[in-house]
């Protein structure tokens, strides 16, 4: 007699996207899949036999699962068995610790263990800090490192993906990153182990025997299925360095496509100093690449009752960070100049306030972006609002200035402003520098716009300024020459371009921002420039954030604090937290998020006085 044969009524396996799940059955079973679809925020149907639920939303809720009335004929594709598998192992690991946190029986691996997990082909050096992160990383089967810069998160993963070598749970790795991170990547893949990894940068072509493939976020759209291929064909780790690039999740070109590629992973982890800028909704969506939709739902409900220090304790179990405290690093002093405008930059400035309406705003965030930029740029300096000859045309001010004639178009004072007066924020951070200079200390000055770096070059001449942004054609002679040359006593910038990838604190302890942008990340980002791990002891390192009383400036301030207040509680990270409040001193001479909006919508609402 032979035994009852199960048949299938259920199957459950990725569609081609890999960020759906899809849900076929019987014509036997048609409605009640009808009725399981339906139960799924995302579910719909694609057919009389066929529904479709989102990854997250699939894994956050697998409970509904159990209304299935043939609970023996459900059958999971093998790929997708193995992400859920890895997602509850997690989630029931992290559970036993924050229910039983000294149960002797938790299967955690120990900072003690660690040496001995590594490998023979281990010979980095690695510091207390770094045995335990990694020991903690180890612990889960996916992780997360959102240690501030200079505490080695990439020899921390190296050493993570060198134990699950060792072990025989993964034999290549994926590094997702920027540019300015490949050259990390490819000397640590050497200098950690005896024998040094195969390490290749996916540009045109692929090699197909490098260990570690390496490849920028610009370019992962396009290399979707060479990626998925590479992936696949050998047990595989991916990691996400500078995982905040990520941050919008599947609603963004770099979190779609890093989540299509990491149910392929066996092991994923993700690295970041700055995992929440704009809040809640960033952590959840970089939680939920290395946890899909556990991830998520334990962020959204962890903060939903909105007690941030009970929020931190229920997600410490799945992060590891080092602080800044931990590293040793001497304290940074960060302040905050006011200064007013002069009467003519009033007038254009209130004009502009005045002549933008709400309207359609709140719906439209590409328009009020760009309302926050024109705001940014008129705080700075109007008239970089009137298009140059050039695309880059730096403004050019007469000094002494000139009487303004009486009765001018605002068009033409626009245009004519700097005939008349000096923008306060470029005689603020030029008297700086000159400070700087005299006492033999070189700044970086951080600016948004390409324009104001220009006319501060001018502006700076006498000082031998370097120049980096998009457009500069050799920016490691820039940073060379701002290092080396003794002549050269100001750097400038703008933090989308060089506010990662680069350190400059051994030869640079000043920094002004003319201005900033609501990104929360990207400042705290370009902060670590100079202020990071090798720094002497009794170094003085010395931050100076130019504002205009009455403007946009003030709205970014309050919110960045606010954002800064949210992450360092979040990861109970004093330091951060201390970063939001920054010391007024008195004057010596827009990534835009949903949550900005309110604030900027204020601000252009007020009344012109």
């Amino acid at each position: 007699m032979t035994g009852t044969t199960v048949s299938t009524s259920l199957q459950l396996a990725f569609d081609t996207s890999r960020t759906k799940v899809v849900l076929q059955t019987t014509g036997e079973h048609q409605s009640d899949l009808v009725q399981l679809a339906a139960r799924f925020r995302t579910g719909g149907q694609l057919g009389p036999l066929l529904a479709s639920v989102e990854l997250a939303d699939f894994l956050g809720s697998l409970h509904l699962l159990s209304s299935w009335p043939d609970r023996s004929g459900v059958e999971w594709a093998e790929d997708l068995r193995d992400l859920v598998t890895g997602v509850l192992q997690d989630a029931n690991t992290v559970k036993q610790r924050l229910t039983s946190p000294a149960d002797a029986t938790d299967p955690g691996v120990t900072a003690d263990e660690v040496q001995a997990l590594l490998g023979l082909d281990w010979v980095a050096e690695l510091s207390g800090f770094q045995v335990r992160d990694i020991a903690k990383l180890l612990s889960l089967r996916h992780g997360a490192n959102f240690s501030v810069p200079g505490a080695g998160k990439t020899r921390v993963a190296l050493a993570v993906y060198a134990a699950q070598k060792s072990q025989g749970k993964v034999s290549r790795l994926l590094v997702v990153c920027p540019k300015s991170a490949y050259e990390s990547w490819q000397y640590e893949t050497g200098a950690c182990f005896s024998s040094p990894l195969r390490s290749h940068v996916l540009e045109r072509s692929l090699d197909q025997w490098a260990e570690v493939l390496i490849v920028n976020y610009e370019r992962l759209e396009r290399s979707l299925a060479t990626l998925s291929g590479w992936l696949k064909a050998a047990p595989s780790m991916i990691i996400l360095d500078e995982a905040h690039r990520m941050k919008l999740g599947a609603r963004g070109a770099y979190g779609s496509a890093c989540m299509a590629l990491g149910p392929l992973a066996q092991r994923r982890m993700i690295l970041t100093g700055t995992p929440a800028p704009n809040g809640s909704k960033d952590l959840e969506n970089l939680l939920g690449f290395v946890w899909p939709g556990h991830g998520q739902r334990t962020v959204s409900q962890a903060v939903a009752g909105g007690d941030l220090a009970h929020a931190s304790n229920v997600l410490r179990p799945l992060f590891t960070r080092t602080t800044k405290q931990e590293l040793g690093l001497p304290p940074m002093d960060l302040r905050m100049r006011y200064v007013d405008m002069p009467p003519l930059h009033r007038q254009v400035y209130e004009a502009l306030v005045g002549g933008i309406g709400t309207g359609d705003a709140r719906g439209d965030l590409s328009a009020l972006g760009r309302t926050a930029l024109r705001l940014l740029m008129a705080a700075t300096s109007p008239p970089l609002l009137v298009e140059g000859a050039t695309k880059y045309e730096p403004l050019t001010y007469q000094l002494p200035p000139l009487e303004a004639p009486a009765g001018d178009s605002l068009l033409t004072l626009l245009r004519d402003l700097p005939d008349y007066e000096l923008s306060p924020k470029y005689k603020e951070a030029a008297a700086i520098v000159a400070a700087n200079a005299a006492q033999g200390r070189k700044t970086l000055v951080w600016t948004t716009f390409v324009r104001s770096l220009t006319t501060l070059s001018s502006l700076l001449e006498k000082f031998g300024p370097a120049m980096v942004y998009g457009g500069t054609a050799d920016r490691d002679e820039e940073i060379r020459r701002f290092r080396e040359d003794p002549g050269c006593m100001v750097l400038l910038a703008n933090p989308a371009t060089l506010g990662e990838g680069i350190s400059l604190h051994r030869d640079c302890h000043d920094a002004v921002y003319v201005d900033r942008d609501f990104m929360a990340g990207r400042f705290l980002q370009s902060l670590d420039r100079i202020h990071r791990l090798g720094l002497d002891p009794d170094t003085e390192t010395r931050v100076t954030v130019l504002a205009v009383r009455d403007t946009i400036d003030e709205v970014v301030q309050v919110r960045l604090e606010q954002k800064l207040e949210f992450m360092g509680r979040i990861l109970d990270d004093p330091a951060v937290q201390q970063l939001a409040d920054l010391q007024e001193e008195p004057s010596v001479a827009a990534g835009l998020a949903p949550s900005d909006v309110e604030s900027l919508l204020q601000h252009l609402r007020r009344p012109v006085v």
